[in-house]
């Protein structure tokens, strides 16, 4: 008789990361939020391989992320352009912004300052409530099952299990190290879905993700390693331990949120969300916007210019010029 397969809870997060939940991936769409349209562009930006760059872009236009659009016919070329859905992920790659910034490694990474139009100020994204407007942060944050809540069969694409040491070098052109790495590693990114809905031993994330046992020994090691989790003895004898995250893993909620914001705007079901989020401050249920820190106004690319900051020379963009 066959074993039967194992079913996970339907989740957004879930979805968006098939999609987005790659290093590789990561890097090309921050190249694109910097400018990049052309494949030689890609390639100066991420350092990565071309036949990389290609399969990844070849994904994100079969995603509806980028579009080709020929630029010569003789011999073909193209430039990649954002989508709508692709510029949709404009407020989570500011919450990836936003962590790296409070948690990254600051040697040998470009420096990117943003100016609000709207209201004139030099800021940094915020994730807040749109109705209240007050801060929207893990602790602030409750959660019920929505009308779209089920089990799915895991349908896991292959992917390398262990992350390769990437060249030190290649971060002198990027905004995102250790976000783009973090956010970048799916098995990683559903572990820290796990423990923020409050599954925090090893059997309870097991169960909740259907990965197998020794890809969840070793993330849950590599999560701890780089702080953003930590081992609780919660029973002497025997010994038990369960998993916490630490406020640097606190912090990356906002990340998830965004992203959870995507997912259920393109992956939900005709039913509706699995999950509904409510605001504790206002109690209302949750539409998180990303918003300037000084006027509190939602952020959208078209008023958002940015400085960028390298090797002795400055290049200015407003956001929709990078992703138009």
């Amino acid at each position: 008789m066959a074993a039967e397969q194992k079913l996970i809870r339907t989740c957004s997060i879930w979805r968006a990361l098939e999609v987005v939940g790659d290093t590789a991936t990561l890097l090309i769409l921050e190249a694109s939020w910097l400018g990049a349209r052309r494949f030689d562009q890609f390639r100066i930006r991420t350092g990565l391989l071309k036949a990389l760059i290609s399969d990844r872009l070849k994904k994100l236009v079969a995603a509806g992320v980028l579009e080709k659009r020929p630029y010569t016919n003789t011999p073909p070329r193209f430039d990649y352009v954002m989508t709508q859905k692709g510029r949709d992920l404009y407020w989570t790659s500011l919450m990836l912004l936003r962590w790296e910034g409070l948690w990254g490694k600051a040697a040998g990474k470009i420096s990117l300052t943003l100016r609000h139009r709207t209201c004139g100020k030099i800021f940094k994204p915020e994730p807040l409530c749109g109705h209240c407007k007050e801060p929207a942060l893990a602790h602030l944050i409750t959660w019920t099952e929505g009308p779209g809540v089920g089990r799915m069969a895991p349908v896991y694409s292959r992917r390398r299990q262990k992350r390769e040491p990437m060249d030190e070098s290649r971060f002198n052109t990027s905004l995102f190290d250790e976000a783009a790495q973090l956010m970048g590693d799916r098995w990683a990114g559903l572990i820290l879905r796990s423990i923020f809905t409050g599954e925090r031993k090893f059997d309870e994330i097991l169960a909740d993700t259907a990965m197998a046992t020794n890809i969840l020994s070793e993330r849950l090691s590599w999560l701890a390693s780089i702080g953003v989790i930590k081992q609780h003895q919660y029973n002497e004898s025997p010994a038990r331990f369960e998993y916490r995250l630490t406020q640097k893993g606190i912090d990356y909620y906002p990340v998830l949120l965004m992203l959870l914001q995507w997912g259920d705007k393109y992956y939900v079901s005709p039913e509706g969300p699995p999950l509904i989020l409510h605001h504790k401050p206002c109690g209302k249920e949750l539409d998180a916007i990303v918003a300037c820190s000084h006027c509190k106004e939602p952020l959208d690319p078209v008023d958002v210019e940015f400085t960028i900051e390298e090797r002795k020379t400055q290049t200015r963009k407003s956001a929709l010029e990078a992703v138009v």
